[in-house]
């Protein structure tokens, strides 16, 4: 599509630049899927670049769109890009590109003026690569990082103040650093290709070229931006920017967004370098985005929780063998079989995690969309995914997501699991090395076994299956009804699990919400005990998860 040249850095030349580099990693995004060695080898660089930028374009969209008349301000979109690269961004690379964009923003929304010329767009790239390195716990050399530092020295270096000429030679600084990463990063180095996010860093300056000039940027020499075959090489992926893993390295990714004071985020940076490795944490002014790569997924959620507010949890499990390994190894294939579930707390998105499940988080009047689903299905890496809803509202969005994912090659099954509770018994009897059907047949069958209920705080009047309630009654659902109406929360909980155990039960799981009170599980406990001799309880902490309680009954 061609461009008019943009002479100045304004409002439209963002917008441009973003679609531009939206269409270039798009058809980069393969390509840097398949390059990779470094940390983890999980294949999805080159999406997780395009997702980011992705939210990043939506975002500047809308900025345009809320004007009738004349056009948003620079400040208005550099900001709009940044935020929406924020709160989108995808992996490791996603995040120190969102970064990158927040730390050009700082210096091209400062002043209030319609545009800039290239001393401001220097002074962008400058600011982006430092804070960007500032943003990671342990940067290492021939990463992304390096590539971006590159070009900020290139653009640094250039003569005169034409946003073109600067552009251009960010973009040659990059695509040199970015050919010598090899020679900085063994790991690279083995595998024969350069670094995944330094390629799709260079594929965004190249639509950055391409923005003030009209002329599209040259491809990285070698097109599979491989720099000499690699015994064993086959399809790979790369996420890059922080520390060097060791043998058996963590086994979770987890991301969040977090709402936090400055203060609480210093804290929590140590505290999640003290879990794990890949840290980065990105943003500022009360929004951030956390990284980090860690054994324990609900110890860096619960960090998160004492931080701030976490929201937008999404937990990755590697796999086994596939984290992490700095030795030689033939790189990796996708796994064969995975679980995908759509979890209600941020104590429940752990204990998923925790048990191998690629989690999304679904945060009360925030239902997943489908595409949220299709994106977790692909994180999972797997030939063939197994989708826990958890939600009988989510039935339809569950099954566009699984034809979705049919359609690009993965095997999906659909459990139509109602409750987390059901979740939990469905992923308690998964087995990966069983038939792909016999598996799925059990956890259908150990789902359907369970009774599922929850306690919630109703929100206004309403008729219901149990009678009328009024806004603050304690509503006890069984199945997805009404059954008990009542003012105390234990109460109104007693008599559901006395119902639900009536036609017999070996098992009871309960969920707490964070605003059960704090001596409901005892008291529950206590009362299955005494009541019900052959009946065991487990008890977890959800989090955030909108109902009080929930209640599961095998």
């Amino acid at each position: 599509m061609a461009q008019v040249p943009q002479t100045f850095f304004d409002a439209l030349a963002v917008r441009t630049w973003c679609g531009l580099a939206l269409e270039s990693l798009g058809r980069a995004r393969e390509e840097i899927d398949a390059i990779n060695v470094y940390p983890v080898a999980d294949g999805d660089t080159g999406t997780n670049l395009y997702l980011t930028v992705e939210s990043a374009v939506a975002a500047v969209e809308a900025v345009f769109t809320a004007y009738d008349v004349g056009k948003p301000t620079l400040a208005d979109a550099v900001r709009a890009m940044a935020h929406g690269a924020l709160i989108g961004a995808r992996g490791n690379s996603g995040t120190i590109l969102a970064q990158l964009l927040r730390g050009m923003a700082q210096v091209l929304a400062d002043g209030g003026t319609a545009h800039t010329d290239g001393a401001g767009l220097r002074l962008a790239l400058r600011t982006a690569a430092d804070s960007a390195r500032q943003a990671v716990a342990h940067p290492v050399e021939g990463t992304v990082l390096t590539v971006a530092s590159a070009a900020a020295d290139a653009a640094g270096a250039a003569t005169g103040d034409d946003c073109g000429a600067i552009a251009r030679a960010a973009f040659e600084g990059a695509r040199a650093a970015l050919a010598a990463t090899p020679g900085q990063l063994a790991a690279l180095e083995r595998a024969g290709v350069v670094d995944a996010g330094g390629r799709g860093l260079v594929a965004v300056l190249g639509a950055l070229v391409e923005t003030f000039t009209g002329e599209a940027a040259p491809v990285v020499p070698g097109a599979s931006a491989r720099v000499r075959p690699a015994p064993g090489d086959g399809p790979v992926g790369a996420e890059d920017c922080a520390d060097g893993p060791g043998e058996g390295g963590p086994a979770f990714e987890v991301i969040y967004l977090l709402e936090a004071e400055d203060a609480a985020v210093a804290r929590l940076r140590d505290r999640l370098d003290g879990l794990g490795d890949s840290l980065v944490v990105v943003g500022g002014d009360g929004l951030w985005n956390v990284h980090v790569h860690v054994d324990d997924a609900g110890a860096a959620v619960e960090a998160g929780v004492e931080a701030g507010r976490p929201y937008r949890i999404r937990i990755t499990h590697f796999g086994a063998g596939d984290a992490h390994s700095t030795g030689e190894r033939t790189p990796r294939e996708r796994v064969q079989r995975a679980v995908v579930a759509v979890v209600p707390g941020e104590g429940l998105a752990g204990l998923y995690g925790e048990a191998g499940a690629t989690t999304v988080l679904a945060r009360p009047g925030e239902p997943p969309a489908s595409g949220e689903l299709v994106e977790a299905v692909r994180r999972a890496h797997a030939r063939e995914v197994v989708l826990l809803p958890n939600d009988a509202d989510l039935r339809h969005t569950a099954a566009a997501a699984a034809e979705q994912a049919r359609a690009e090659g993965i095997r999906v099954a659909l459990i139509p699991t109602r409750s987390a509770v059901q979740g939990i018994a469905a992923l308690a009897v998964h087995e990966p090395e069983r038939r792909f059907d016999e598996d799925v047949v059990s956890m259908t069958s150990a789902a359907g076994a369970t009774r599922h209920a929850e306690v919630a705080v109703a929100e206004h009047r309403s008729w219901t299956s149990a009678g009328i309630c009024q806004a603050g009654d304690v509503l006890g659902l069984i199945d997805g009804d009404v059954a008990v109406i009542g003012a105390d929360v234990t109460a109104v909980a007693e008599t559901v699990l006395d119902r639900m155990l009536a036609a017999g039960g070996e098992l009871v799981t309960l969920v707490l919400g964070d605003e059960a009170p704090g001596t409901i599980a005892e008291q529950l406990e206590d009362r299955v005990r005494e009541a019900y001799l052959a009946v065991d309880t487990v008890v977890y902490r959800g989090g955030r998860q909108g109902a009080l309680l929930l209640i599961g009954v095998e």
